[in-house]
């Protein structure tokens, strides 16, 4: 290495160990001095570490010596504070000592970013430390469950499923299948998640906002309920179920492009178009609110239950293989009526079969107009529910807005199909 170059890295070492020494003495050293390490010790560790990790690079005994003398003298330190129960007997003392000491060699060894990140990252799990405490106590034991089978389905089960396809029926993938179920899983769970722990604010319109994200014709039954327990048109929750399904057009062609980014281009002027009208007649219910709305909460199933994920994987490839039958069999008019009949129910399955490549030699126009037709005659479908479950008295102005939006969407695909 060059002297030059060598200098720069060993003064690197030296200004990350004095920041993590300020920081570690702002939360440790503050009210019990005798606290090992800090401003001065970090900095001698990390150049200690470096100055033996360039006496023999190679296999580094110099430095692993040095470590295992540090890890002794921190372990006698612990095992004599904590009995006592001393601030010095947390682990987080002689782990931030032992981290100083490798800063050293990092900074030589790798690149700098990499000592820089590490760095940094101590120093903001150091100053966190009672938020951190807090965030323990805020976060109960099933939010870790629900984490971790997030986990097991974007880091066990996805690697391990092959990427090739398995039937001549539909050119799928199972690896494309299970990606399809992350996707819209892990949309789903972002808003789970931002409905239970967002900030607490008064109104419907936020909750809707996100209900959408989750599942808008969810959202649109849970207000128009509210709507007929309110017994009168309220135009707030009118707002939400139209917001709703505005946010529905945005979440389609989010999810069509992590498969499809030449697809969701093509379909993002109609669906932004769809989402700005959407927007714009709940902004029109939501000036009318004149009286402060009750929160409202709309409730949220836990999206990432295994069976759950199990159920919709076997659905998308049942409907892969029905849509890539229709168009082969019926042709484009075959895959616009199955949007149609799709529309009735989740359109996901469908929508990622039409982004996966599910219909060879229907012409991407027609897919275009499928994907909408199945979104428009879901809005169909939730202007009956709103009338149904709210009442139309009370639901009648939201449920003709989701009309109107269903027919803006059919002249839409139809220019698609021309």
């Amino acid at each position: 290495m060059p002297p030059l170059e060598l200098a720069e890295r060993l003064g690197l070492a030296l200004a990350l160990a004095i920041f993590l020494g300020l920081a570690f003495e702002e939360v440790y050293k503050r009210e019990e001095r005798v606290s090992p390490g800090g401003i001065r010790t970090f900095p001698i560790l990390a150049v200690s570490g470096a100055t033996l990790y360039l006496i023999e690079p190679q296999y580094a005994l110099a430095f692993v010596a040095g470590l295992l003398a540090l890890g002794a003298w921190l372990f006698a330190h612990v095992r004599i504070a904590a009995p006592q129960g001393r601030a010095t007997g947390s682990l987080m003392i002689p782990a931030s000592n032992l981290l100083a000491y490798v800063i050293g060699p990092i900074s030589l060894s790798q690149p700098p970013w990499v000592a820089v990140a590490v760095s940094v990252t101590a120093v903001l799990l150091l100053g966190a430390r009672e938020r951190m405490h807090r965030l323990v106590q805020l976060v109960p034991r099933d939010e870790l469950m629900t984490a971790g089978k997030f986990l097991i389905l974007v880091g066990v089960i996805l690697p391990l499923v092959p990427d090739r396809p398995i039937m001549d029926v539909t050119p799928l993938t199972p690896y494309r299948v299970w990606l399809a179920v992350i996707a819209v899983s892990g949309l789903s769970y972002a808003s789970y998640l931002a409905q239970r722990y967002g900030p607490s604010r008064e109104g419907v319109l936020l909750p809707a906002v996100l209900g959408g994200l989750y599942s808008s014709t969810a959202t649109t039954v849970v207000l128009a309920k509210r709507q007929r327990a309110a017994g009168a048109a309220r135009p707030d929750l009118a707002a939400g179920i139209v917001a709703s399904t505005a946010v529905m057009y945005l979440r389609l062609d989010v999810i069509i492009a992590i498969f499809d980014a030449r697809f969701a281009w093509m379909l993002a002027p109609a669906l932004i178009a769809l989402f700005a009208a959407g927007a714009a007649m709940a902004a029109y219910q939501w000036r009318k609110a004149v009286t402060p709305a009750e929160r409202t909460v709309i409730p949220a199933t836990n999206p990432l239950e295994l069976p759950a994920a199990v159920v919709f994987a076997a659905v998308f490839v049942v409907i892969s293989i029905v849509t890539g039958w229709a168009g082969t069999t019926f042709g484009e008019k075959g895959v616009v009526m199955l949007a149609a009949a799709a529309g009735a129910t989740d359109i996901d399955p469908f929508v990622l079969s039409i982004a996966q490549g599910g219909v060879p030699g229907v012409p991407i126009g027609a897919l275009a107009a499928a994907v909408i037709v199945a979104a428009s005659t879901n809005n169909a479908v939730k202007a009956a529910l709103a009338a149904g479950f709210g009442g139309f008295a009370a639901t009648r102005l939201p449920a003709a807005m989701l009309l109107v939006l269903a027919l803006f969407g059919f002249a839409a695909a139809a220019s698609y199909a021309l």
